[in-house]
Formats: C-alpha cells, structure tokens, sequence
C-alpha cells in the first residue's frame, strides 16, 4: 500500500531529537511548536499508520516447465482424511492401479495447481466482507484575511457509515456460503481428473491386450500371404487367390495403425494428467473393479449430500439468498452518523452531532434486489437440472451395465469355443488333414472372439468408473491439499 520513509530520514530526526534533548535545548513555554516540527510528527505518525499496511512482493512468471521424466519425481503422498489416520506414500515401483493413477492425477495435475487461487479468492471476498467500513475523518481551516475577526477558523468532524452494518450479517454469510462453494467445486474438479484418469488407465490397459490380439492377426495375415505368394511362385496357385489375402493383411496393418494412434494419444493424455512428458510410460496393474453397488434407489437418494458438485450448488443457492437478504437490507438508506467540533474566527468553540442520510426518491436499491433475485432463479433451475441428470445418468449407467454384462458370459463362451477349434484346426494341420487358409481362417475367428471380449471387459469396466463418479462413491470426500500446496500468496 505504501513504503516507509528511507532510513537516512529516520536517522536524521531521531540525530536532532537527541541532540536537543542533551543540550537541554527546548521551544519556550507557551510557544505553540513550529510548523517544521508539526509537520514532522505528522509525517512520524503517518509512518506508524502505514506500516501495518500490505507491501508489494513480485511473483514472477516460470522460464522453465514443471514436468517430470519419471514418476518417482512426482507428489506421491497422500494426506490423511482425518487425524486419526496416518498419511500413505503411492509405491510408484510397482504396477499401479486405477484408483492409485487417479489420485496420482489429483495430487500432479497442472491444471489444479491453478484452481487453488479460486479459494484464495473467495477466502479474500470473504475477509473483505468480514472488515467494517473505516470512520470518516474530516479537518479544515481558514485563514483569517481580515474583518473583525481575531483567530483563524477550524474544523473538524468524526462520522460512521451506520448503513452497512445494517447489511453487515447477511454479506459475511454470503461470502462464507460462497467460501463454502468453491471449496465443493474445487473437490468435484478433483473427482473429474481422477476419474479421467482412472478411464485412461483402464482404456491403455485393456488398449494393450487389444495390441497383442492385433499383432498377432497381422502376423498370421503376412504369414498365409507368404505361404500363397510362395505357392504360386510354384505354380500350384492361381494369382487372383491372393488378393484376398493382401486385402485381408492391409486391413489388418491399418487396423494395428489405428490402434497404436489412439494407444499413443491415451498416454499423452495420460501423462498430461499427472503432469510427466508425454514419453514417460509405466505398468498398469490389471483392473479389479468392485461390483455395482446397492441397493441403487437408495444411493440415488443420497446424491444431493454425496456428490460434490450437488453441494457446491447448494451452497452457491444459499450464498444468493443471503445475497438477496443484503439487497433488501441495502433499501435503508445511506445514513451517516458522526459529531462535528470547530471555532469561528472570533474563537468562539461549538460541537454538535453529525447526521447525514440519503432520501429513498429514486433508487431503493430495486436494481441490485432484482439482479439477486434473477441470480437465485437461476441457481434454483440449475440445481434442479443437474439433480436430473445425475440421476438419469446413474440410472442409465446401470442399464448399460446390466446388458453388457449379461452378455459376457456368452462372449466368454464364444471365444472359448473359437480357441478349442482353433486348437483342433492346428492338430488336424500337423497331421496334413487341414489346408494353411482354413487353419488361418480358424485362429483369424479366435483371436476375434478374444477382441470381443477385451472390448467388453473395458466397456464395463468404464461402465462402472463412470457410475462411481455419478453416485459420488470412491473417491476422497475431502479435497487433497498436499503439503507443498498448503499456503497462497
């Protein structure tokens, strides 16, 4: 807010003020002080004043990135949700689940780090909300020119703004409910990045068993090609038979191509998340996703008190009928209340009370209630809106859930029937009973059949991530501040 008079000044009054004292030195009584020395207390006093003030400090932007070559380089520590539990350390040298990627997420992801200033703001809304109006000083004098006067004319009054502290309840409410909401906010962005992140581990998992499969189609594609392309070298094959099978290889090259692209782009996301370069890669462990949870009418009941974003939304509701309390309030007019003491200049002393107040004619504050008022509508539909689809998309999620499931268990028994003949179609070729494209066409519908499966397994599996996040159910119920992130300038 200010800075303080350079030390040489301090130096030098504090220099005159000692030697005055020690030479017995002293203006003569009755002599009012000098204007030099007036204005040096004043100056002293304004110092004092100012030193309880807020000084600039830079915060200068990075030259450098913040990303990281390797896991071990990132926040692995989890803080304890209550006291009474000890803080966990995430063992980055093993394979990580799902839920250890999305908590990595929660504790690395770039994209958080900047939310945290969204609380610091409201906690600063909520500070200034808190403070009291300062009291209005007002000092004047006038010079005696001439006429029958004999003394110069002073003035001086003291007042208080008495309106806002009419409003004073209702704003600080307001700005605490909003603290309130931005910190549900902050743990529902929280609950989105783990869950991005859960799914991304899940679909790169599954991404490369899908890889193996797909490798292992193209292989067997190149080898019936060699083995045609051999054979009518030979003369025993007719060239047109060969076209299916290059048609056969290509499509299973553009496939694998696909596959790697969108393998490739899950990790860079992946990585972005947890903010390490976009080549690190780590092992996944193998998906162990619980069972839908139950009994779902129940935890559907439960979301306006489960699901952050739900909270956050009420809380922004309460906030803006707090809001729309001041607003009613704020109809009290502008009313200052003060005293007042001053001399004329024929030295005659006179003190008074001070009161000032605005006439309610024109504005009663009608625009501000009706702005809080359309802003507490507003929050009501988006509340109602949210609530609805939550509990739409809970409900959906299970239906999907239910069908893919239910059909599993055939897939499974698909595959398992496509394997023992492509095993059977394998015995009969070593023994010369089978021709290389019928056994190719047998393994070909194998590893189809394990696709399918794969690709199942992942679907439900995000089926259930997703349902998690939907019904508000494990993920920490309080947001994660890690250690290094506690404080904000």
């Amino acid at each position: 807010m200010g800075s303080a008079p350079p030390k040489c000044w301090h130096k030098r009054m504090w220099t005159r003020r000692r030697a005055d004292a020690g030479s017995g030195a002293g203006r003569p009584e009755g002599k009012p002080p000098s204007p030099c020395r007036r204005s040096r207390a004043a100056a002293f006093g304004f110092v004092v004043v100012m030193t309880g003030c807020a000084t600039y400090h830079p915060l200068p932007l990075a030259r450098h990135t913040r990303l990281v070559s390797s896991l071990s380089d990132l926040d692995t520590r989890v803080p304890a949700v209550t006291r009474n539990d000890p803080p966990q350390s995430i063992n980055v040298s093993r394979p990580l689940g799902i839920a250890q990627v999305g908590l990595l997420a929660i504790l690395n992801d770039p994209d958080l780090r900047s939310e945290w200033g969204d609380m610091g703001v409201a906690q600063a809304a909520l500070l200034q909300a808190s403070l009291l109006p300062n009291p209005s000083v007002a000092l004047g004098s006038a010079a005696l020119l001439g006429g029958p006067g004999s003394t110069p004319s002073y003035a001086a009054s003291l007042s208080q703004d008495i309106a806002s502290l009419v409003t004073y309840r209702a704003r600080v409410r307001a700005a605490r409910e909003h603290v309130a909401e931005v910190n549900s906010t902050l743990l529902w962005q929280e609950w989105q990045v783990a869950q991005k992140a859960r799914l991304l581990a899940l679909e790169i998992y599954y991404g490369d068993r899908s890889l193996s499969l797909a490798k292992r189609e193209l292989r067997l594609a190149s080898s019936e090609v060699q083995l045609a392309q051999a054979a009518t070298a030979a003369g025993n094959l007719a060239l047109p038979a060969v076209a299916p099978l290059l048609a056969a290889k290509a499509s299973a090259e553009q496939t694998l191509v696909t596959m790697n692209v969108a393998q490739i782009k899950r990790w860079q996301s992946l990585d972005a998340l947890l903010g390490l370069e976009p080549n690190v890669r780590f092992a996944i462990a193998e998906p162990n996703l619980p069972p839908l949870p139950s009994p779902l009418d129940l935890l559907i009941s439960r979301l306006p008190q489960q699901r952050p974003d739900l909270v956050a939304l009420q809380l922004g509701y309460s906030s803006a009928e707090a809001n729309v309390r001041a607003a009613i309030l704020g109809q009290f007019p502008a009313f200052v209340l003060g005293g007042t003491w001053g001399t004329d200049t024929t030295d005659v002393r006179s003190a008074g009370p001070l009161v000032t107040f605005d006439l309610p004619i024109f504005n009663r504050n009608q625009g501000k209630i009706s702005e809080t008022k359309a802003t507490r509508r507003v929050l009501h539909e988006q509340y109602l809106a949210r609530l609805d689809n939550a509990v739409g998309s809970a409900r959906g999620i299970v239906a999907q859930e239910h069908m893919l499931s239910a059909y599993l268990p055939q897939a499974r028994q698909a595959a398992e029937a496509a394997d023992n003949l492509a095993g059977t179609a394998r015995h009969a070729y070593a023994q010369g009973n089978l021709d290389e494209r019928s056994l190719s066409d047998y393994e070909n519908t194998a590893l189809q059949r394990a696709l399918e499966v794969t690709d199942l397994k992942r679907s439900i599996g995000e089926a259930r991530i997703a349902l998690s996040l939907e019904l508000g159910l494990g993920l920490p119920i309080t947001r994660i501040v890690p250690p290094n992130r506690t404080s904000l300038e």
